[in-house]
């Protein structure tokens, strides 16, 4: 419906013209939109906006002839009639444009049909070119990694024909060149990096190879060469194989630990490896072939210089100095046309271990000559190469005879002949069973009876060499002692038997082995129990019941091992019937236990007698003392008035004296200093003894009272030509003691060594710092003391001759022993015969009181 046409396109329709315009105009500009969404809009999208205009223009002139004409049109009739102008418009432009895209597509397939045509000659020349028989490409493309082969190579080449074949250069390729082109193509298709080389085939044609890549592709050309090309492509191949033989010998040669050198014609160094460097102590080889640093001295130079004119190799041994130290090289030189090399192997190690080696053959052959065993060494010629002082001992041989080294064979032979061998039934059988040694592996033992009566074991021992090594044993005296030690045992057997003591040996099982009759006789054990190899828990029920305190229970435990400790007991216990038993368990290394039983009763009477004797023994010592300790004092001053009065008869103030009153005065002087010195002992042991005695603690100077206590004994030392020698090092400055004592117990100590050290030898006294103390040391290498002096050394007037040259009351060791243990520290005595005596004595840094010495 006419009427109805401008509301659906949005339109309010009032009947006026401009209401008109504005509708035509809204409704052909979306009857044009439609249309360029259409399908032809689509065919004509190039042409659309052109469209577009041609319609609103239509539109426009519609309007203007109905205004001039001033004709009254139906509003979809103008539409009509402007749609049919503006397709009508649109078709003649689309067609236009049309005809023109087809004649400028029509020109361009024209030409890229004769590019095309001008790609397909050059193709056709490049494939013609490519399939050559002298070169063979192999291309790989960016997309396709699998690579294409263009082109053959002649068949002489040793060329592969088959793709894979060829691929696989490792085949037809040497080695070295196909470790050099695999190399250069991954840096080709990697890096982009270029090559040219010159390959060999392993039938010895040289090929050359270059490598190069484009944006898209990767090529590797193999072209064979000519006749002259392949000459200097051998020749290429030869200098490159050439240099790096140069440079690998070279390489080795610096890496070697042996200086290394090479001279120019004029007697340069050129090249050093970095052992020469080392050697002349240059930073690098380039430093010591700049700086001209030689290996070897002036002389060996011109000594080297002098053998290459008449001999082109210089071999000799030379010294340099390496680092300071004189080492031996053998140094190697070789001149040609254009210079010389050398090299210097250090023989320093080798001629030191020469030596060692020597010594210690002579070595070996020393401690063979003192072994008593027989030894003789034969090489794998069956000569005799060493034998030891007993060989010849053993077989009576003269020395020339066996320096002349004999063979094996005539060695027995000389054996039989002189009779010191057995004689054999089939003497050619047994020697040559007997070197059959020299073939064997094993070693071979066989026994000889000598004619003499000895006997003698002979080991044939093979070395590796193919020598033999024979060790002749005297077994003669071994079977003696043999003989003698089983005799021994039924001698012991028979004296066990019949021993007083009894005897019971137990096994580790518990089970008696061994026991006397005395054993069972002591515990009224049944002979059966004892032959039937009882348990020791059955002869425990046995004896429980005979002893009033019964020491089976600790005898079962060391005989079945219960004890922590497997220690040796004593004791002692007494049956009820009186009789008293010492026991012992003693335990044996093999695991057993003894078990000796004594009857003492006899010896525990007698103890008892003699305890009671010692208590009035002991009364009466005390009585000694008290006597000893009275007389001394009223000794003391008579003494002192004798000492006095002599002083004053040797002063020339009193006249003068003949010789021998003047020889009478002095012996009468230095036998009273004697006496009063014993006299102040004993008083001083009284003291002690008495507990009454008081150290002055103080500070001690440790080399003040050393020099007096060496001042005192001065005399006697020059006397005896004596040296005494002082080491203090380790000493501290000083310690806190009685000075008085410890020099009285200093000069005590030197005393009695002077007294045992043998003429002109030398005493040393010794100080060192202790962890909780100072220690005083005096040693002498006199005859020394035997165990029994030993036990009664410290007892007082026990005078002891033993080599001494003076014999005194006996109290010296016994102050020095009170006075030390006043100080609350120890003595202790390092002797025995013929290695000296040294006495030991250790203070406290500082006592802590004064305790009664020992008697």
């Amino acid at each position: 419906m006419p009427g109805e046409y401008p509301r659906r396109a949005g339109l309010a329709v009032t009947g006026g013209r401009n209401d008109f315009h504005a509708g035509a105009r809204f409704g052909g500009t979306r009857l044009v939109r439609l249309f360029v969404r259409s399908s032809a809009g689509r065919l004509l999208g190039a042409t659309s906006l052109s469209t577009l205009l041609l319609a609103d223009i239509a539109v426009a002139q519609t309007d203007a002839a109905v205004r001039m004409a001033g004709l009254s049109v139906d509003t979809f009739e103008v539409m009509q009639m402007a749609m049919f102008t503006g397709v009508m418009g649109a078709a003649l432009i689309s067609a236009i444009v049309l005809i023109r895209e087809r004649a400028r597509t029509s020109g361009e397939n024209a030409e890229l049909r004769t590019r095309i045509a001008d790609l397909n000659a050059a193709l056709q020349r490049s494939e013609a070119l490519l399939n050559l028989r002298d070169q063979r490409v192999v291309v790989w493309t960016a997309e396709k990694q699998k690579p294409e082969l263009i082109g053959t190579l002649p068949a002489e080449t040793g060329a592969p024909e088959d793709r894979s074949a060829f691929l696989a250069f490792g085949r037809w390729l040497m080695p070295r060149s196909a470790a050099a082109l695999d190399h250069a193509m991954a840096g080709l298709r990697e890096r982009a990096a270029a090559f040219d080389l010159v390959v060999e085939t392993q039938g010895g044609s040289p090929l050359e190879v270059q490598g190069r890549k484009s944006a898209a592709h990767a090529l590797v050309k193999f072209m064979s060469l000519s006749e002259a090309q392949r000459n200097q492509a051998r020749l290429r191949l030869d200098n490159q194989r050439l240099s790096t033989e140069y440079e690998s010998m070279l390489g080795l040669l610096d890496a070697l630990k042996t200086p290394f050198w090479l001279r120019a014609a004029d007697g340069r160094l050129k090249w050093v490896n970095r052992a020469y460097a080392e050697a002349v102590e240059a930073s690098s080889p380039d430093a010591a072939v700049g700086e001209g640093k030689e290996f070897l001295g002036t002389q060996a130079r011109e000594a080297i210089a002098r053998q290459h004119v008449a001999s082109p190799v210089f071999e000799q041994k030379l010294s340099t100095v390496i680092g300071g130290d004189r080492k031996v090289f053998t140094v190697t030189d070789f001149a040609g046309g254009s210079g010389s090399a050398g090299i210097a192997l250090d023989m320093s190690a080798v001629e030191a271990i020469r030596e060692d080696y020597e010594r210690t053959v002579r070595s070996h052959a020393d401690t063979l000559d003192q072994l008593t065993t027989a030894v003789a060494i034969f090489d794998n010629g069956e000569k005799l190469r060493f034998f030891n002082q007993a060989f010849q001992k053993l077989w009576d041989l003269d020395g020339g005879f066996l320096a002349s080294a004999p063979d094996n064979a005539l060695l027995l032979d000389r054996l039989r002949s002189e009779g010191k061998i057995a004689e054999q039934p089939e003497w050619r059988r047994w020697k040559e069973n007997l070197l059959g040694a020299y073939r064997a592996v094993e070693t071979q033992e066989h026994w000889w009876h000598l004619p003499d009566g000895r006997t003698v074991r002979v080991v044939a021992n093979p070395q590796p060499n193919g020598g033999v090594t024979w060790v002749f044993e005297n077994l003669t005296e071994r079977m003696n002692l043999e003989s003698r030690y089983n005799t021994a045992v039924r001698v012991q057997g028979e004296t066990l038997d019949n021993l007083a003591e009894g005897v019971a040996v137990f096994g580790p099982d518990g089970r008696i082995r061994l026991s006397n009759p005395a054993f069972a006789g002591l515990w009224g054990l049944p002979s059966d129990m004892v032959e039937r190899k009882m348990h020791i828990s059955a002869i425990r029920a046995e004896c429980d019941a005979l002893a009033k305190d019964s020491p089976w229970g600790g005898f079962v435990a060391a005989v079945t091992g219960f004890d922590d400790e497997r220690r040796d007991r004593h004791g002692q216990t007494e049956l009820n019937s009186g009789i008293v038993l010492r026991f012992a368990v003693i335990h044996l290394p093999n695991g057993q236990v003894m078990m000796t039983f004594v009857d003492v009763t006899d010896s525990v009477n007698v103890e008892r007698a003699l305890k009671e004797k010692n208590e009035a023994l002991q009364k009466a010592d005390q009585l000694k003392n008290d006597f000893v300790q009275h007389v001394s004092y009223e000794l003391r001053s008579p003494l002192t008035n004798i000492i006095g009065f002599t002083e004053l008869l040797s002063l020339a103030a009193t006249g003068p004296l003949a010789p021998r009153q003047r020889e009478y005065v002095e012996h009468i002087g230095s036998s009273s200093s004697v006496l009063l010195t014993i006299v102040n002992d004993i008083l001083d042991l009284a003291t002690v003894d008495a507990g009454i005695m008081e150290l002055e603690i103080a500070e001690v100077r440790i080399d003040q009272t050393i020099a007096a206590a060496a001042e005192l004994i001065a005399d006697r030392l020059e006397e005896h030509s004596i040296r005494l020698e002082i080491d203090a090092a380790a000493a501290p400055k000083a310690f806190h003691g009685d000075e008085t004592r410890i020099r009285q117990i200093l000069y005590n100590l030197l005393s009695n060594a002077v007294n045992y050290a043998p003429e002109s030898s030398a005493i040393t006294l010794s100080c060192r710092q202790l962890e909780q103390g100072v220690e005083f040391a005096v040693h002498d290498d006199g005859p020394g003391m035997s165990p029994e002096v030993l036990d009664t050394v410290f007892k007082r007037f026990e005078p002891r001759v033993n080599g001494g040259r003076r014999r005194g009351a006996g109290l010296g060791l016994s102050i020095v022993k009170s006075f030390v243990e006043l100080h609350g520290g120890s003595v202790r005595i390092d002797s025995g015969r013929d290695r000296g005596t040294t006495v030991i004595c250790r203070f406290p840094a500082a006592p802590s009181g004064v305790r009664a010495a020992a008697e």
